[in-house]
């Protein structure tokens, strides 16, 4: 369901980048940056990585990915802190120990550098933009920016709250989240460094005060989320059949609570408003690229009467069927 407004920068930013690879740029000094330079990328799609050495122990790295899987390698290292924010699109991590993250937009995931040193990131959508800030501990004991000092920062404080439990930690959307990361995507030119590491050093301190256990994002097994994607990939085949939730949850041996629950985190939204989606955005296609009619397209994208798909197309679009096919199906 990858939404061509939302990744025409991407897209944009990564025309030059070949299918089923990573284009990783570094702006600075290459000897300050941390293992993550050194990572081993494998992907059906493409990205880019954008690195930025702030400090000695600190980078910023802005992700851009087109793509629906992604397999990272790169060195273990528990005494190096990463947290990920994510802009837009949708981005879960299967990190070890069986533990799966989802992020949203706004949303900002907490882990070592030990935890997903060999992980699997999935992208539901097909596409991510996010900012990473990645501490080094070690170096920050031996030396640390005056300001995060005068800030009460302490590297020991972050290392036994979020390295040694070895599971990544999820923080919902919040306007103090937001206000933290928001402008950081669109800075250029000669304030782009002194941004970043003022953002960079405010993450650092938020962390140091966060408390992760109240109000977190809910973690699964990845054996959970890949049945999800078995049933997503199921429903998605098939859009001329409708599928309750009941069905689907005893094809797949799952209850439907946690069909319901898990499907929600790894997507984004209900799953009947998922398909709902899914099966407007198809008949949009159709409409434009076939001369079918409408009963026909209403039969194929699953909906038993032409009135049914013409309300729920509405619903979605705000034109009717015929509307949208004749505005847009000569442009």
């Amino acid at each position: 369901m990858r939404d061509k407004f939302n990744t025409s920068s991407i897209s944009s930013t990564l025309s030059c980048v070949p299918d089923g690879s990573f284009e990783i740029l570094c702006h600075g000094d290459s000897k300050d940056v941390q293992p993550v330079a050194r990572l081993i990328t494998e992907t059906n799609g493409k990205g880019r990585i954008d690195i930025y050495p702030l400090f000695p122990g600190i980078q910023l790295m802005r992700h851009r990915y087109l793509a629906d899987d992604v397999n990272f390698h790169h060195d273990s290292a528990a005494h190096i802190l990463e947290l990920d924010h994510c802009r837009s699109g949708r981005v879960g991590w299967d990190m070890c120990e069986g533990t799966s993250v989802y992020l949203g937009p706004g949303d900002i995931c907490i882990h070592s550098m030990a935890s997903c040193s060999d992980s699997h990131m999935s992208l539901p959508l097909g596409y991510y933009e996010g900012i990473a800030i990645s501490a080094d501990l070690r170096v920050l004991k031996r030396s640390c920016p005056d300001i995060l000092i005068e800030g009460g920062f302490n590297p020991e404080v972050l290392y036994n709250r979020y390295c040694i439990p070895e599971r990544p930690v999820g923080i919902p959307a919040s306007p103090r989240l937001d206000s933290m990361f928001s402008y950081l995507y669109g800075l250029s030119g000669a304030e782009r460094i002194p941004c970043y590491k003022l953002k960079a050093m405010e993450s650092l301190l938020y962390l140091q005060h966060l408390k992760p256990d109240v109000g977190g994002l809910t973690q699964y097994g990845s054996s959970q989320t890949a049945r999800i994607k078995e049933i997503h990939d199921f429903a998605a085949e098939h859009l001329d059949c409708r599928f309750t939730i009941e069905e689907l949850a005893k094809k797949f041996l799952i209850n439907t609570s946690s069909l319901k629950a898990v499907f929600k985190a790894v997507y984004g939204m209900p799953i009947a408003s998922y398909f709902k989606e899914m099966r407007i955005k198809k008949a949009m296609s159709l409409l434009l690229d076939t001369d079918m009619s409408i009963s026909q397209i209403a039969e194929m994208v699953g909906y038993s009467s032409q009135g049914k798909f013409t309300q729920a197309f509405k619903e979605v679009s705000t034109m009717l069927p015929t509307e949208y096919r004749k505005r847009y199906a000569s442009s």
